[in-house]
């Protein structure tokens, strides 16, 4: 009887599939059924050959042997999964096996995870493909019953095998020739660097060097408290005609608030000090929505910012929220929207949710009627592969304490997201004392909305530090400065990265993006991808360029090191993240089918093989300093010129 070979990525999805499908016996490292027969790679099992594997002198770490370009790349199974890779290919050769179903995770790894080993065992069988966002059985069910065409997977493919050829040269042929500088005075020393990894150490060398360059300016600012009928309240001086212009036209020390000079500043104490003023109040309505749904980034920052978790823990955890406890949506997703058509799904988890202790919260957005289509949830066109980390119909019986948090973070801003806007009244009150101004500012939660899901901490926090109500005032009610100083201080370098920040730097190609919108419209352009950021901060941190210090991320001597040999070897292509996002970007428009993998591979062979001046020059000025003698002629071999 024909059957189809079912190959999952991992053996707990395996048991999952098993278990789920049902009919199912186990046969060692494998299932098998009357229609199915079920196994599992565990991971990566095949993977790109290394140079040595290329033939004669593309081993060695030497300009001489670069840019290794191979005409067609090799592939080769992982010595230490090899046993499950023969039993895949065993069962691949099999008779009655007439098709294949790749049931790997539903993204660019898993494809290729599952090409690799196909190619490798020389299987030419039809494919089809699982594609499930979440693991419940219900899900997967129903994911058997929507399996796609292999050749529907054939842009996700280009997009995978560009990514892995593209990381293999740049990473290859930029680590070799970096070591051979490094290694030219003897020993041997390995100098790692990447298409990726590369650019985000970047970002945290180039804000260290803002940091050793700062040079602290002395300021004063003058505070001030005034006594009106109703009580005293605080006050701080400000420069009325600095505080109308923008921040970027006026740099970013000049802050109203701030005076460069002492006597200045004691001046206005000495006008003001006992005198009487007058105040006016602004009073107005502002609103502040609830955050989108996660993607994983924005769950690894809230993690690390929240939980003090390392990026690669919070996807630990989320992976096993999803894979074991089948309580979340897939994880590895860059998208913060919904599918148009999901709202009977979402209808149907708030329903669910209804008997646990978010219940409350989940029933009110139902009998409220908040569960709407609105487009800042339900946006088709902002869902790609994957839609945003929200929670399934299965709630969890058994969570550590890390997984509970992460877990509760999940389904809060799920529900939250349907939620009213929380309101507050700004007040803006100022204060004129012989002709000086003072501020005072006052925010006052007058409705929690969205808040309310977090709690009564996160309801006094939104109302911010300034959230205390203010003594009243009558409008031009005159008020005695009952005391005031002068308040010597410092400007402050730029802060240091934490995960948290850097994930946000990553996702903007290098720059921060604190605004939601901003950063979502340039999600596409990032360093990495979700589901290798964090792996590649991990790597940074195990080859030794950063350490962490608590939560700060801090590079080493090696980091500045490495910057400097790139800088004499002319290779400025790995300063930029710009560029590299725009490689990330480029993959993604292949994975849309809106680019040709040739033309990008085109473009990263000519980065590793095209020769150009400021390389040659570069490798030449370096090796006569250190007094070792070179051939110009040889450099092009390693230019990078774009």
């Amino acid at each position: 009887m024909a059957k189809k070979l079912i190959i999952a990525e991992k053996p707990s999805v395996a048991n999952d599939l098993a278990r789920v499908l049902t009919g199912f016996k186990k046969e060692g490292e494998y299932w098998e059924s009357d229609q199915y027969v079920l196994s599992s790679a565990i991971g990566h099992l095949v993977e790109l050959c290394k140079p040595t594997e290329y033939g004669k002198g593309k081993g060695k770490w030497s300009f001489e042997s670069l840019p290794v370009l191979p005409d067609e790349f090799k592939l080769k199974v992982i010595e230490r999964t090899a046993p499950r890779f023969e039993l895949l290919k065993k069962l691949l050769k099999r008779k009655d096996v007439t098709g294949v179903i790749n049931a790997c995770d539903a993204g660019r790894e898993g494809e290729l995870i599952f090409r690799y080993v196909m190619e490798a065992a020389e299987s030419k069988k039809p494919v089809h493909r699982l594609w499930l966002q979440s693991m419940t059985p219900a899900a997967i069910r129903e994911g058997f019953t929507k399996l796609r065409k292999g050749e529907e997977m054939e842009p996700l493919l280009d997009a995978a095998k560009s990514r892995s050829e593209s990381d293999w040269l740049v990473g290859i042929n930029t680590t070799r020739a970096l070591t051979a500088l490094n290694s030219k005075g003897g020993g041997f020393f390995l100098t790692t660097a990447g298409r990726v990894q590369t650019p985000t150490l970047s970002i945290l060398v180039d804000r260290e060097h803002e940091i050793r360059a700062f040079v602290p300016k002395d300021f004063w600012e003058v505070h001030a408290t005034f006594g009106a009928k109703a009580g005293e309240y605080e006050g701080r001086w400000f420069d009325e005609k600095l505080a109308d212009k923008k921040a970027a036209d006026r740099g970013a020390d000049q802050k109203p608030e701030r005076l460069w000079n002492k006597k200045s500043a004691e001046a206005i104490v000495a006008e003001c000090k006992g005198k009487t003023g007058e105040v006016h109040d602004e009073k107005k309505p502002a609103k502040q929505l609830s955050p989108l749904l996660y993607d994983l980034t924005s769950l690894q920052r809230d993690g690390n910012s929240r939980f003090g978790l390392s990026a690669r823990r919070t996807l630990q955890i989320a992976q096993a929220l999803y894979e074991k406890h089948k309580a979340i949506t897939y994880p590895r997703t860059d998208s913060r929207y919904l599918p148009d058509d999901y709202l009977p799904v979402v209808q149907a988890t708030l329903e669910n949710l209804n008997g646990s202790e978010y219940g409350e919260f989940s029933k009110t957005v139902l009998d409220k009627g908040w569960l709407k289509p609105t487009k800042r949830v339900f946006n088709g066109v902002k869902v790609s592969d994957h839609f945003a980390i929200i929670p399934t119909q299965q709630i969890p019986a058994k969570l550590d304490e890390i997984e509970a948090k992460v877990y509760a973070a999940i389904v809060r801003r799920f529900i939250a997201v349907f939620y009213p806007e929380a309101i507050y009244e700004v007040t803006n009150r100022i204060t004129r004392v012989e002709g000086h101004a003072f501020r005072t500012d006052g925010k006052i939660l007058k409705e929690a909305g969205w808040l309310a899901v977090y709690g009564k901490e996160a309801v006094e926090e939104g109302g911010g530090e300034e959230g205390k109500l203010l003594v009243p005032v009558q409008d031009g009610e005159k008020v005695k400065t009952v005391a005031i100083l002068a308040e010597g201080m410092q400007t402050k370098p730029p802060a240091r990265f934490t995960e948290a920040t850097l994930l946000s730097a990553m996702e903007g190609a290098g720059k921060l993006v604190d605004d939601e919108a901003l950063r979502d419209a340039m999600g596409e352009r990032g360093l990495g991808t979700p589901a290798t950021r964090a792996a590649t901060i991990e790597t940074l941190i195990s080859e030794e360029y950063v350490r962490r210090m608590g939560r700060e991320l801090m590079p080493t001597a090696k980091a500045f090191g490495l910057f400097e040999t790139l800088d004499a070897l002319g290779i400025e292509i790995l300063h930029s993240p710009e560029l590299t996002g725009e490689w990330e970007h480029k993959l993604k428009e292949i994975e849309h089918g809106r680019m040709k993998r040739a033309e990008f591979m085109k473009e990263i062979q000519n980065l590793s093989g095209q020769g150009s001046r400021s390389a040659e020059v570069g490798f030449q000025r370096s090796a006569d300093r250190s007094g070792v003698r070179g051939d110009p002629a040889g450099v092009p071999y390693f230019g990078w010129g774009l």
